[in-house]
């Protein structure tokens, strides 16, 4: 049996040890009954914070992308420029293109160098050059996402006493966008301006809304679709969820610091094996150079990485919590 056939064996036990896990891990009977018997709580409630609450869930629920496309897109491409858009940089997609050849050529020519095996090194840089990139763009979407959640209750509080001092919502955002900084000013700027040449509220509502993909937001917009079409009271309604916003903050504030050391647990064990190979291999070459050549020491470490994803994959599952 030769090195690609162990490889495809591999694979394939790897492959049946999702479809198992999938399997098993399917909907929880209890979860179940105890989410219907929520809803019901919710759907019946006479408070007006649950009923907010369960508004938001269900706003949640319907909007988690189906597919890789954004909403919008008609292609990767155009996805992948959203994304970029999505960043608050400046960022465009031949400077990401140029950066990521740049990162794949760079890391394979040093691999080259050090090993003298093409294949390997050019794989290594293809992983590096589409993953380092993507990963900075994740972060920098993460990073002004957070800023935007910290402002946006902010900014709804600011709505509600100017609706409750008479002016109209369109005024309103006006203020927003000028009185409060950061991603939510810039978002609230967008708004108003694309009201100012002829667009109507609930377009240029829905269009920051596909743009930024935040749950939060999208509920706001559907509260003031709800409210033009039905009316009621706004003003009060919107300190509802701003209320509920800040609920959810805090939550999520105290699962991150509960859920820190398991985190950190799971990155240095997980990052362990491979600075400890990297550090051996660029001090002594040749102590672990049969790596590279010797089937059964090639087998044995996409073996150890197949456990090691799955032992990831686990550990991210188990400080993964939904709220």
């Amino acid at each position: 049996m030769n090195t690609i056939q162990l490889v495809l064996m591999i694979g394939g036990v790897f492959a049946l040890l999702i479809l198992g896990f999938v399997a098993v891990s399917g909907s929880n009977a209890a979860k179940a009954s105890q989410r219907r018997l929520q809803q019901v709580r919710f759907r019946h409630s006479e408070s007006t914070d649950a009923k907010v609450e369960s508004q938001l869930k269900k706003a949640i629920a319907a909007r988690k992308p189906k597919q890789f496309k954004r909403a919008g897109s008609n292609s990767r491409v155009e996805a992948l420029a959203m994304r970029l858009d999505r960043s608050g940089k400046n960022w465009t997609l031949s400077q990401y293109a140029y950066v990521s050849i740049g990162i794949t050529l760079f890391i394979a020519i040093i691999l080259f160098i050090r090993t003298g095996s093409l294949p390997l090194s050019f794989a290594i840089g293809l992983f590096a050059g589409a993953g380092i990139p993507h990963f900075i763009v994740g972060q920098a979407i993460k990073r002004r996402t957070a800023q935007f959640n910290v402002k946006f209750p902010d900014a709804i509080e600011l709505l509600v006493r100017g609706l409750r001092s008479g002016l109209p919502v369109t005024e309103t955002l006006a203020v927003v966008a000028q009185e409060v900084p950061g991603p939510v000013g810039e978002e609230f700027k967008a708004i108003v301006e694309r009201t100012k040449i002829g667009r109507t509220m609930e377009e240029a509502l829905q269009e920051t809304a596909d743009r930024l993909d935040i749950p939060e937001f999208n509920f706001f917009c559907i509260t003031l679709a709800i409210q033009r079409e039905t009316g009621g009271n706004l003003a009060e309604t919107l300190s509802n969820l701003s209320d509920v916003l800040r609920k959810r903050a805090q939550m999520k504030l105290k699962i991150r610091a509960m859920s820190s050391e398991s985190k950190a647990s799971a990155y240095i064990v997980g990052a362990l094996p491979f600075i400890v190979f990297t550090m051996i291999w660029w001090i002594n070459p040749e102590y672990v150079g049969a790596f590279f050549v010797d089937e059964r020491l090639i087998v044995t470490g996409l073996g150890g990485l197949v456990w090691m994803s799955i032992g990831a994959f686990i550990m991210a599952k188990m400080v993964s919590f939904e709220i």
